[in-house]
């Protein structure tokens, strides 16, 4: 069983980090010290779960954290700076700080390496976030100890639900449109006038008429989609957002 290290503080080490072209070493009283800081450790750089589901809800939550006191969240995974670099890149991630742990002192001093060598990974971390304040570990979710790689317990709803179980979280907002549509700008401008942010898939770019038939039996653009369920076009968008103001 891996220790709950809840109420110590976390491990005195030194991170090797790469700014552009330069090394630059960051301590844990650097990172930690004065702050509150959300944390959460994966297994390896753009590995399955940790790049379609970890990491993504951490950036994307981003701003509710921080709106109930957290100032920093941290990515942690027992690799090397320059692919920490590259991950955080290719995840879009700037709302999380990706901290390298390449010889995995960190996460040795947390109890936390495990042998993923039937993988040819060597010496990873097991999957687990941490609520840290000033230095202590105030919160640990760790993940069941089981075959494989369990995420049923470190991803961020469940952090923030701990941290403010009050949070309004955000919406996930699809809208699909095509070029020179003027309904579509005019759906994209109302959705940034209420401050919500949306993913827009552009016809023939990022997907085809095909990909529209699936999930609308309605082809007209655009097509808005709030949490799983279908607003439609930009009129119904503008009475959706009326009622949702009048709440």
């Amino acid at each position: 069983m891996f220790e709950n290290r809840e109420g110590t503080r976390i491990p005195d080490c030194t991170f090797k980090t790469r700014d552009d072209h330069a090394w630059i070493e960051r301590t844990s009283d650097g990172i930690f010290g004065g702050k509150t800081v959300v944390v959460f450790s994966l297994p390896g750089a753009f590995t399955p779960t940790c790049s379609s589901s970890h990491v993504p809800r951490y950036n994307q939550l981003a701003r509710e954290f921080r709106q109930h006191g957290v100032d920093d969240i941290v990515c942690v995974s027992v690799n090397d700076a320059f692919v920490m670099n590259e991950w955080k890149l290719a995840q879009h991630a700037d709302n999380v700080t990706f901290l390298p742990d390449g010889n995995g002192d960190f996460t040795r001093g947390m109890g936390m390496l495990v042998g993923k060598e039937d993988l040819g990974f060597g010496q990873r971390s097991w999957r687990y976030s941490m609520l840290v304040k000033n230095g202590v570990i105030e919160k640990m979710f760790i993940e069941p100890q089981e075959p494989g790689d369990p995420f049923v317990a470190s991803d961020a709803d469940t952090m923030l639900e701990y941290l403010a179980p009050s949070a309004q979280k955000p919406l996930d907002v699809a809208v699909f449109t095509r070029d020179g549509c003027p309904h579509c700008v005019r759906a994209k401008g109302m959705l940034r006038d209420a401050g919500i942010e949306f993913d827009e898939l552009v016809l023939n770019r990022d997907f085809s008429d095909r990909t529209l038939r699936a999930v609308s039996q309605d082809l007209s653009y655009p097509q808005i989609f709030v949490d799983g369920e279908r607003i439609g076009g930009a009129d119904t968008l503008a009475d959706w957002l009326g009622h949702r103001r009048a709440a």
